[in-house]
């Protein structure tokens, strides 16, 4: 039974900010409160605070609603006379709702968490901006960092600064998490998350609805024990119309997935083979560069395409988390959004694995459609496979192109609909993101919970993850979601064990899709 691997550690997380009482109203410069417990008597005093929203300058001082004093001198801020935390090239301070804001001579606004700073928005200028906010007609928009972005003349800021090389511009859209912008050709391009990048794409708002029939499925593995019409009765009694299998092109692999492909073709359903072919080779050293992991890889997955096609196989997963190899990603904890979070160095060896693997499976099978899987936020790696860049930025390297997008998506990851930037920070649509970047469909090919949760949290984590994908199918272009998975041999994950189901996870899963149509 292959095993699955372990889960991402900890992601990143921002510090939480100290959340301070509201600036003071009326009453005397200091109050004074008295409490007792026994014989025992203590009084404390307090500075009332500064007015919401008072600045300095004017005002020489601010009060916060801790009851910290606040001064600023040479443009540097102080609390109870002593400077605080890193601050420089500060023209205002602000107190707002109690907490201290300060904005620097870059037009950046700060706010003090009680330790240190954290970028954000004028708070006088009000929250994040509601989803699908353009300028025209809106005057600005505010992100889920604070940042206040603006259009003048054609031309975008943010936080007055112009951002990138951008101009003719004539919409800038704030939708999913993400700032889009189309120029007066009426070409969309996407903010990257290094924010000077802007990458073409097209209109995000426009819906895309799912290709039925293949939207309910689960993975399974090629050397279970239920034979090939077991499964596809299995199958079948879970509403499931698809199925994501692995293989290399070892005999004994292959020889169980062309059993497999024949009775799924008998039965009319979706076999989603994954190609599973790595950056190693079989000492587990890594491949000598691009050209060789090409190499490697073209003739293994021409021999499973060329030997399955016969069957009615015409979907392959080319590489299984391949971002995710130890000498790919940087720091396994890292969400992915950025490509400098991946190895420059070795970068060439996964893009020449992934490049051999489609072109091994187009050679035997032109019409078959591959798929690259990525993990987490991984758009820092996906846009540059998409491009042809290297994490450092640079470009004019051998792009991959795929015919679909295919994510895995734990519960530790986030919500894909609004997954953390950083794995805990500001989140985007991911779904919607992807649809608007690459324009092919989007399959959800491993999605589950931890091992360690119970089953009763597991059948409604079930329950809510396919309502969510469910009510996404007409707009996102999601076009299957597979479950991980059928049988994991005991109940860490699976939803059988040895042909029982394992309930309530099971009673959740084929509840869900009797009762929703794959249409």
């Amino acid at each position: 039974m292959l095993k699955r691997r372990q889960f991402i550690g900890a992601l990143t997380a921002l510090g939480g900010s100290v959340v301070l009482s509201a600036c003071g109203g009326g009453g005397s410069e200091e109050a004074s409160a008295t409490t007792s417990s026994g014989a025992q008597k203590t009084s404390a005093t307090a500075k009332t605070g500064s007015a919401n929203g008072t600045a300095m300058p004017p005002a020489t001082s601010l009060i916060d609603g801790a009851g910290a004093t606040w001064t600023l001198s040479g443009g540097v801020a102080y609390r109870n006379g002593a400077k605080a935390g890193n601050n420089y090239n500060v023209v205002l301070a602000l107190c707002f709702n109690g907490n201290i804001y300060v904005q620097n001579t870059s037009n950046q606004f700060y706010q003090w968490t009680g330790s240190t700073w954290q970028a954000s928005s004028d708070p006088r200028l009000g929250t994040t901006s509601p989803d699908g906010t353009t300028m025209p007609s809106a005057s600005s928009i505010i992100d889920k960092t604070g940042a206040v972005w603006t259009l003048t003349n054609g031309v975008i800021s943010r936080n007055g600064a112009v951002v990138g090389n951008n101009y003719n511009v004539s919409l800038v859209l704030w939708y999913g998490g993400k700032i889009y912008c189309r120029n007066t050709s009426g070409q969309f391009y996407a903010n990257a998350e290094v924010a000077s990048q802007w990458l073409p794409c097209s209109d995000p708002r426009t819906p895309v609805a799912a290709t039925t029939g293949s939207f309910f499925g689960i993975n399974g593995h090629f050397d279970y024990t239920y034979t090939p019409s077991q499964v596809v009765s299995i199958l079948k009694g879970l509403g499931c119309t698809s199925y994501r299998v692995g293989c290399s092109g070892d005999a004994a692999q292959l020889n169980a997935v062309v059993k497999l492909a024949q009775a799924f073709q008998s039965a009319g359903m979706t076999l989603l083979v994954l190609v599973n072919l790595g950056l190693r080779d079989s000492s587990g050293r890594l491949l000598a560069g691009e050209s060789a992991a090409y190499n490697a890889c073209y003739g293994s997955a021409f021999t499973i395409a060329n030997t399955l096609k016969p069957y009615g196989v015409t979907f392959y997963e080319c590489g299984n988390e391949l971002t995710r190899d130890s000498a790919i990603i940087i720091d396994s904890t890292n969400a992915g959004t950025k490509a400098l979070d991946f190895n420059n160095a070795n970068w060439p060896i996964m893009r020449g694995a992934m490049r051999g693997m489609i072109d091994g499976v187009k050679a035997a099978q032109p019409g078959a459609k591959c798929g690259i899987n990525f993990c987490v936020a991984d758009v820092g790696a996906s846009d540059a496979l998409w491009d042809g860049t290297q994490p450092d930025g640079s470009g004019g390297y051998p792009k991959v192109r795929w015919d679909i997008t295919t994510w895995h998506n734990y519960e530790v990851y986030g919500n894909i609909f609004n997954i953390g930037t950083d794995g805990a920070g500001p989140g985007i649509d991911l779904p919607t993101y992807c649809k608007a970047r690459y324009g092919v469909p989007f399959f959800i090919t491993e999605w589950n919970t931890g091992p360690e949760q119970t089953q009763t949290y597991r059948a409604n984590y079930i329950t809510s993850q396919l309502g969510s994908f469910y009510a996404a199918r007409k707009t996102h272009n999601i076009q299957s979601v597979m479950y991980y998975v059928l049988d994991s041999g005991n109940n860490t994950y699976g939803i059988m064990t040895n042909g029982t189901a394992l309930n309530p996870p099971y009673g959740a899963f084929s509840n869900f899709t009797s009762s929703h149509a794959d249409t």
